[in-house]
């Protein structure tokens, strides 16, 4: 039996109004036990079912619509059989929220199910993210799951980039194999390995680095050294594209050039060098040299000359090829 009905042809059905702070213009309670439950609050209309506003302008505001449940039961559910609307739409013009979940405990603040083949959520903006997530725990600030086949995540940009990564550590980790089915475009000039560096040397950018007796790396210090492996990447305006056998532990380590083009220490006392031109060790410490004794030069050849230098010690491009 229904205990207040309001009809109105022109104006509001049912109006109430209250001056209490904490108390409902209307309220509607429903003490059903049964299993299928009621409704406190039961809206049909061809523009608005049910329809909040809130005028306060007190601190801590207030909510034009309240759900509450102390049971098992929805605080607030939207229906709609519209295929172009929504079950439950927020806006806010005044830069707040439009929809706003909060939750203390283990379940989502925002939950979307989706029994069919659409999306459980869907973030659209003209301006800004489609969807953020935000953590201050170890745990990401998105995370995709998928139970089935398909993948975690997935991301499509009609012109720009489709994933763009960037941390204070690694930009991205991949515990697994990665498959590529188009190009890898590495930004840096050469392809180096990390090395030991032996106790106290000197191993700047662009110097030339032998074996030593106990495997670790020293500066050049003799000329056509058989024993040269590389030169310390990351002189000039060239930057490793790709560095090996990177460890947890970093302390005396250094990526060595060992393919591609690098900036080198070369002393041009010994010889001029042109374009072209092979270089070996020199006796000038961690400087390369033209190498002019092609019989000693074999098996001590770090690379060739892309700049000329002559007559003064300077750091030129070269292009990295022991042989």
């Amino acid at each position: 039996m229904t205990k207040l009905e309001g009809t109105s042809d022109s104006d509001d059905g049912v109006l109430g109004v209250s001056q209490a702070p904490g108390k409902a213009g209307v309220a509607g309670v429903n003490q059903s036990t049964a299993s299928c439950g009621g409704n406190g609050v039961f809206g049909i209309g061809s523009g608005n079912g049910v329809f909040g506003v809130s005028t306060a302008a007190t601190a801590a505001g207030g909510a034009g619509v309240v759900g509450t449940s102390d049971t098992d039961g929805d605080g607030v559910r939207g229906f709609s059989k519209s295929p172009n609307r929504s079950g439950v739409v927020g806006t806010n013009n005044d830069g707040g929220t439009g929809v706003l979940g909060q939750v203390s405990g283990a379940n989502a603040a925002v939950a979307g199910l989706s029994s069919g083949t659409g999306p459980g959520v869907v973030g659209r903006s003209t301006q800004g993210e489609g969807v953020r997530g935000e953590s201050s725990s170890e745990h990401g600030g998105l995370v995709g799951v998928n139970n089935g086949s398909g993948a975690g995540v997935f991301a499509i940009s009609q012109s720009g980039v489709a994933v763009h990564g960037k941390g204070g550590v690694l930009a991205g980790r991949f515990e697994g194999d990665v498959e590529v089915t188009g190009d890898v475009r590495l930004t840096g000039a050469d392809c180096a390995e990390d090395f030991d560096i032996a106790q106290f040397a000197f191993a700047e950018s662009g110097t030339v680095m032998v074996l030593g007796h106990d495997g670790t790396l020293q500066p050049c210090y003799q000329p056509y050294d058989k024993r040269v492996t590389g030169v310390v990447s990351g002189a000039g305006g060239y930057k490793p594209g790709i560095v090996l056998d990177r460890q947890a532990v970093q302390a005396d380590r250094t990526p060595i050039a060992l393919i591609g083009k690098v900036f080198c220490k070369v002393d041009g006392d010994h010889g001029a060098i042109e374009v072209g031109d092979l270089l070996t060790t020199s006796s000038t410490p961690g400087h390369a040299m033209k190498a002019i004794d092609q019989q000693r030069a074999f098996g001590a050849v770090i690379g060739k000359a892309l700049q000329p230098c002559a007559g003064v010690r300077g750091l030129i491009p070269i292009l990295v090829a022991l042989q």
